[in-house]
């Protein structure tokens, strides 16, 4: 943002002009996140004609309009601002001090007035709450744009990671169709198979999703209540044990003492479940997993080792992204929806902890989420 502001000051008595413009160019306004502070730069137009010449030709924030002008009313000038929608406020000076201006001002868009003739405290204290909402209006004008524009972002790549999948069971439905090999449905064996890992993949992905938003939104049901984090991963690995056999990855739990916390038992699921399926999934053939809980003061610790594939540090950086999953020819044929991770690290923040990986390529992982009893 500019550290200036710039104010325009519409009235046909040059005193009051250049005293207006006098008291403002000694105004400093700090802002909280600091650095120089605000100023003002003054222009001035003594009739309405005047001001729309100047307002086309420069951007102002800021304008003191009066009421009573030779060629217009002040809240002309007012109506049209607000049909401009512009990114400004406006204060109406007048010598006419009454409710019925006051609320006709306020109807169409002044932020306040000042009755004449005022002091330069009065000057003064009018103008800085004025910056001070216009601040607010444009901090609070920023964060939705960046809101929208996440929105968008985060469409675009739902709707890319989803076209994949569905371009995939569509051409194997296509094959099936089209009979290109032949009549025997034995045949389409590999096809059929291929669609239900898709549609499995995606539905995965809604899953997570909808996990993630929940917890982002807070409109996810939470039942807080004591929860044995043993149980938990045992429940766990218990949930990917074929997972685990046919890849003849060996899962053992490491829990010396009862781990409790208070905590809801689904999102401890959730973390658990993302953790150690990922240990199975991205691991080599014949390979361990360890699943180990632990006390580190008051925080509960839960650490996953694999014998996986690894990771190498800028794969780490970017792994706990939403939609963020590592691709290569080792990863290429393993399914996920890269919002398992994402929801994690999210978890575990809820906690007042966090999630953190160490990894090297070819010698596997080693992902630690804390966690605090809520």
């Amino acid at each position: 943002m500019s550290r200036t502001l710039r104010t325009l000051v519409v009235d046909d008595e040059p005193g009051l002009c250049a005293g207006v413009a006098r008291v403002l160019r000694r105004i400093k306004i700090e802002l909280p996140e600091g650095g120089d502070p605000l100023t003002f730069e003054t222009d001035t137009a003594a009739t309405a004609a005047e001001a729309r010449r100047q307002w086309t030709a420069w951007n102002y924030d800021l304008f003191l309009l009066d009421y009573k002008l030779p060629d217009a009313s002040g809240l002309d000038l007012l109506r049209e601002l607000r049909a401009r929608d512009a990114d400004t406020l406006a204060i109406i000076v007048t010598a006419f001090a009454s409710l019925d201006v006051a609320v006709t001002a306020t109807k169409n868009g002044a932020f306040d007035f000042l009755s004449k003739p005022f002091t330069p405290e009065e000057l003064e204290s009018v103008v800085r709450k004025a910056v001070r909402q216009l601040l607010l209006q444009r901090r609070a004008r920023a964060l939705e744009e960046e809101r929208r524009r996440a929105r968008f972002e985060f469409l675009s790549v739902l709707a890319h990671e989803l076209k994949a999948p569905l371009g995939a069971v569509e051409g194997y439905l296509r094959i099936l169709k089209d009979r290109v090999l032949g009549d025997r449905i034995e045949n389409y064996a590999t096809q059929v198979d291929r669609s239900l890992l898709r549609i499995e993949g995606m539905r995965k992905m809604i899953n997570d999703l909808l996990d993630l938003t929940r917890i982002e939104s807070g409109e996810r049901r939470r039942e807080l209540r004591t929860v044995n984090l043993a149980e938990v991963a045992r429940a766990a690995i218990e949930l990917f044990a074929g997972d685990a056999a046919a890849r003849r990855v060996t899962v053992e739990l490491h829990a010396p003492a009862p781990i409790e916390l208070r905590a809801d038992r689904g999102e401890m699921e959730i973390i658990l479940n993302n953790l150690i399926s990922n240990g199975i999934k991205y691991n080599r053939e014949g390979g361990r997993v360890d699943v180990e809980l632990s006390r580190d003061g008051e925080m509960a610790v839960i650490r996953v080792r694999d014998t996986g594939i690894g990771m190498t540090e800028a794969e780490c950086a970017k792994l706990f992204s939403e939609f963020v999953r590592i691709k290569n020819e080792k990863t290429v044929v393993i399914p996920g929806s890269g919002l398992g991770l994402s929801t994690v690290r999210k978890l575990a923040r809820l906690y007042g902890g966090d999630a953190t990986v160490r990894s090297r390529p070819n010698e596997g992982s080693v992902f630690t989420v804390s966690l605090r009893s809520a």
